[in-house]
């Protein structure tokens, strides 16, 4: 019997737009069922300690740009570290999201999930912006009607519970996957996430 993969992502997250394509091909190749699962960091990070990177320690934001470098060149994805709209606010872009989810399925979520932190990390794309959203949608060739689905209250209800999903869960940052309720954090997981798909 195929499993549930349930992924909690921040759709901003430079972590996220490292592993997303690893996990789409990890959980093909697994037959795994995804629930594409956008979350509110900015509800997250007060209850599990969690900080915005601008209030981060100096020392912890210099590391992450050696990691992301490193991780960048290692898995040969572009990433721009200083991306022309970041911080970005993740609010229509997951919206966006559970919209595409709703209306097109998993699969068609997931790839609009990569298009969108793709968009961040790869394009210098504003993706707090509707007309950069729906271009996108377009690009992929989904349903220009999930731009209104998107602003709609069954959305917003949806993007809450999905948070409040993350924050029962124990999750504190993203991308964080659970399979059978054991949770993995971070791209660099994806080698146990792939073991967990398997037994």
């Amino acid at each position: 019997m195929s499993k549930t993969l349930d992924y909690y992502l921040a759709p901003m997250s430079p972590w996220t737009y490292l592993g997303h394509q690893r996990l789409v091909q990890i959980t093909k190749a697994a037959g795994a069922t995804v629930r594409v699962m956008p979350m509110d960091l900015g509800k997250v990070f007060p209850i599990s300690g969690g900080l915005p990177l601008g209030k981060r320690a100096p020392q912890r934001q210099a590391y992450r740009l050696v990691e992301l470098t490193r991780f960048s060149k290692y898995l040969n994805l572009p990433l721009n570290l200083h991306p022309k709209f970041f911080p970005v606010a993740g609010d229509p872009s997951s919206k966006l999201i559970v919209a595409v989810d709703m209306h097109h399925g998993a699969d068609a979520a997931l790839a609009i999930t990569g298009a969108v932190l793709s968009a961040v990390w790869q394009e210098e794309r504003d993706i707090a912006n509707e007309a950069t959203l729906a271009t996108l949608l377009n690009e992929h060739k989904l349903d220009a009607a999930c731009m209104a689905l998107s602003n709609t209250p069954e959305v917003q209800t949806r993007y809450d519970s999905y948070t409040q999903s993350a924050i029962d869960a124990q999750v504190f940052g993203s991308p964080t996957f659970v399979v059978d309720g054991e949770m993995f954090w971070g791209q660099d997981r994806l080698d146990f996430v792939a073991d967990a798909l398997k037994h």
